[in-house]
């Protein structure tokens, strides 16, 4: 059965086909950085995040169709900034943007398919399109939030080669034999020795996605519910992936902007996989301010269309 097959909710990798059409590729971070906060003369305070959080998403919607809250900033100051966070994601998604949670979850067993429950329910408080997550326990650790993703139209992005140099050692390391049990993809033991931490994790989503798609031919004619994190500031090659390893999945790229990577960049950075990347902008365009951040969205947006359309 394919994704949107049915008793089953349209795929998040046609919604986001949906969306990269109707208002191009540009994500929105919502990051409430304390110094973003005073630079907005707002408390660092669960009602500063609220306002915060309202007002990005005030100057998203109608200029770009997504949106990444970062949980992290939100859950500094506990049950109020959950209720930010909660109020901020019922905006976004009201005002018809597609609503990231970069929460990078990751557990194993009733723990993870909790943090699922959590970020990918409908009608939970946290409901959001999307979540990051973690899949250092291996890839099949993360089967149960793959099923609530897919049963409910949902989508998750696995880290993979992430933007910060730190991670470089263990996602590049080479992956050695008895390794397997991908999501559902009849990955056996040995089949990714060889590969790196990155491109093992990239080839077991890619296993789990054809299964589901009824297919062993991906291409980007289709995109699969459960895609990776591929940073902007990364050379492919550097984790032994090419860019056809990734033509049918969405791809969260962030790196771009503040941490370096530009626009213009973005084909000789992710190959034929470039029209399947949420390109991923936050303090680039938050430290406009509260006055030029929507000028600074349509700025962006356009400067992205220009490469991609």
């Amino acid at each position: 059965m394919t994704e949107s097959g049915a008793g089953m909710t349209e795929g998040f990798g046609k919604r986001l086909i949906g969306v990269f059409e109707a208002s191009g590729h540009l994500c929105v971070g919502i990051d409430p950085h304390p110094y973003l906060l005073a630079d907005w003369g707002l408390a660092d305070s669960g009602e500063g995040l609220r306002e915060f959080g309202l007002r990005v998403v005030d100057a998203a919607a109608g200029r770009a169709g997504i949106v990444k809250p970062q949980v992290a900033f939100f859950e500094r100051h506990g049950s109020a900034g959950y209720a930010a966070l909660e109020e901020t994601i019922r905006a976004a998604r009201a005002a018809g943007l597609l609503v990231i949670a970069d929460a990078k979850r990751g557990d194993l067993g009733s723990s993870v398919e909790a943090y699922g429950q959590a970020w990918l329910t409908p009608g939970a408080p946290l409901e959001a399109d999307a979540m990051t997550i973690s899949a250092y326990q291996g890839v099949g650790s993360i089967a149960a939030p793959v099923e609530l993703a897919r049963q409910g139209g949902k989508g998750l992005f696995v880290l993979a080669a992430t933007s910060n140099p730190e991670a470089f050692a263990t996602q590049s390391a080479v992956v050695g034999s008895g390794v397997g049990s991908g999501v559902g993809s009849g990955v056996g033991s040995g089949e990714l020795a060889g590969r790196t931490v990155a491109a093992s994790i990239v080839d077991e989503v890619n296993r789990g996605n054809e299964a589901v798609l009824d297919s062993t031919v991906l291409d980007s004619t289709v995109l699969a519910s459960v895609g990776v994190v591929i940073g902007a500031t990364v050379r492919l090659a550097d984790f032994g992936i090419t860019s056809s390893d990734l033509v049918s999945m969405p791809i969260l790229g962030p790196g771009f902007g503040h941490q370096g990577a530009d626009y213009e960049s973005i084909r000789a950075i992710y190959g034929s996989a470039a029209s399947n990347v949420v390109v991923s902008s936050s303090r680039a365009i938050l430290d406009a301010g509260p006055a030029d951040v929507a000028a600074a969205i349509t700025a962006q947006a356009r400067e992205l269309a220009k490469v991609l359309d």
